[in-house]
């Protein structure tokens, strides 16, 4: 075993353009050439578009923090992902955006972490329960595990509802379906074209999409006779749909709160069980550091106050999430014409950010490649962390539940390294791509043994 965890093989420097679209298609990591882990800058060229990838720390900074109305999210973007999310903000621009941040953005604010803290941690004892009968020391594959404790985790602290509910188990099977029949970005993200023009949906992506959006509008529409009758619980759901515009003292309706709760799963499911796959793949391989993590677990007492003592922990996840950004690249679109280093960038083309080749970028940080939790610690690492580290985005756009998400994979780790010892299986390593999220083509199998109690 090598002492640099797996990331995907890059690309020969030139292949024509018919090529790439096939690498392209097939996964958005491999399809990119090695350079860009060390250029400030690269524009891409062809016949049909024209686009830009930076991962200069201060144009980075000019595009989502300095002029970010500037640099709206692409358009092209919806044309893969509007099926399932509509019109969410994760995909809203302008004053409707800002609107649906208004809504959402108070339901993630401090206050309201710590009442969400007792359903993070009710799922994260109930997957270490589920973990029980495979703790057998064969080889189980971790990435379906720990799917379920992330969609146990949103059902818990958005609905109120455990994962063994009923309609809470539809909308999960439907999301594992989905996320392998769609990749994060569609063709049309980087190609434009008129609105017949293909967008490569899979019949079963169309399916899947409607069926989970159907689930979604009857949990919402159960949601809205609770509140109405006054007997709702205090969950996320609840605070969203009862918080009123503070500009225009509207709420969401069924269907703005339908697509909402589609990112909220996109986002706080499939990047989170993402994000805690990866984390459980590098301690397996890592054990010194397992161990740390497992003797933090130990002395946790499960109370929000004493999070921050679980410091390891969290430096392992924030490192897991520079080496594996469950989402690897964001899109924007330029309104009108810049100069970046010297190039002229004209208004229409795509501006693309990469949390997976910054986070890896040979120029910004020491042992770029390498898994170090330890680096958080160190200047290069407290200074990286502030203009080379994004895996919520960054700016008025950075993801509304990016302290949640924090928090849940903090629990989760502590959860499950209490009660469990992971290892990795000979000749079964995982080879990063694309899917919604940074996933493992095969899988990311582990062996779990029940931990020895000292």
């Amino acid at each position: 075993m090598t002492e640099i965890p797996p990331k995907p093989k890059a690309r020969p420097e030139r292949v024509s353009l018919f090529r790439y679209l096939r690498l392209f298609r097939r996964d958005i990591l491999s399809a990119q050439p090695a350079k860009l882990y060390r250029a400030w800058m690269a524009e891409f060229r062809t016949p049909f578009f024209r686009s830009y990838m930076i991962n200069d720390p201060k144009l980075i900074n000019e595009v989502l923090k300095a002029r970010p109305d500037e640099f709206p999210k692409s358009e092209r973007i919806g044309a893969g992902l509007r099926p399932l999310l509509g019109e969410s903000v994760f995909l809203t621009n302008g004053e409707t955006w800002k609107r649906q941040r208004r809504i959402i953005d108070p339901a993630f604010e401090g206050g309201r972490l710590r009442d969400t803290f007792p359903g993070i941690m009710a799922a994260g004892q109930a997957a270490a329960q589920r973990l029980e009968p495979l703790a057998d020391d064969t080889p189980q594959e971790i990435e379906a595990l720990t799917s379920h404790a992330a969609a146990d985790v949103i059902f818990r602290t958005l609905f109120s509802l455990p994962i063994e509910d009923e309609t809470a188990q539809q909308v999960f099977h439907e999301f594992r379906a989905y996320q392998r029949s769609q990749p994060i970005l569609n063709l049309a993200a980087f190609i434009p074209g008129p609105q017949w023009m293909p967008r490569f949906f899979k019949s079963e992506t169309r399916r899947t999409a409607r069926k989970i959006r159907s689930l979604i509008t009857q949990l919402t529409q159960d949601r809205l006779a609770l509140i109405a009758a006054g007997t709702a619980p205090d969950d996320l759901a609840t605070k969203i749909m009862t918080t009123c515009d503070p500009k225009t003292g509207e709420t969401f309706t069924v269907s703005e709160m339908v697509d909402q709760v589609a990112i909220f799963f996109l986002a706080g499911h499939e990047t989170s069980a993402s994000a805690l796959a990866w984390t459980l793949y590098l301690l397996a391989r890592y054990p010194e550091w397992q161990e740390k993590v497992a003797a933090e677990a130990a002395d946790f007492d499960g109370s929000f106050s004493n999070l921050s003592k679980l410091k390891v922990t969290r430096d392992v996840f924030r490192e897991a999430l520079r080496l594996y950004p469950p989402v690897p690249m964001m899109v924007r679109e330029a309104t009108s014409t810049s100069t970046f280093r010297n190039r002229l960038v004209r208004r229409g083309a795509q501006v693309v950010l990469s949390p997976w080749h910054l986070h890896r970028h040979s120029r910004l940080w020491d042992n770029p490649d390498g898994f170090d939790p330890g680096r958080w610690a160190t200047e290069n690492g407290k200074s990286r962390v502030r203009d080379a580290y994004m895996p919520f985005s960054s700016g008025p756009r950075v993801c509304s539940g990016a302290g949640f998400a924090m928090i849940e994979g903090v629990v989760l780790m502590a959860s499950l390294l209490n009660g469990f010892e992971f290892k990795t299986v000979e000749n079964r390593e995982p080879i990063p791509v694309a899917y919604l999220t940074v996933r493992a083509r095969n899988g990311i199998w582990l062996r779990i043994k029940r931990r020895r109690l000292e």
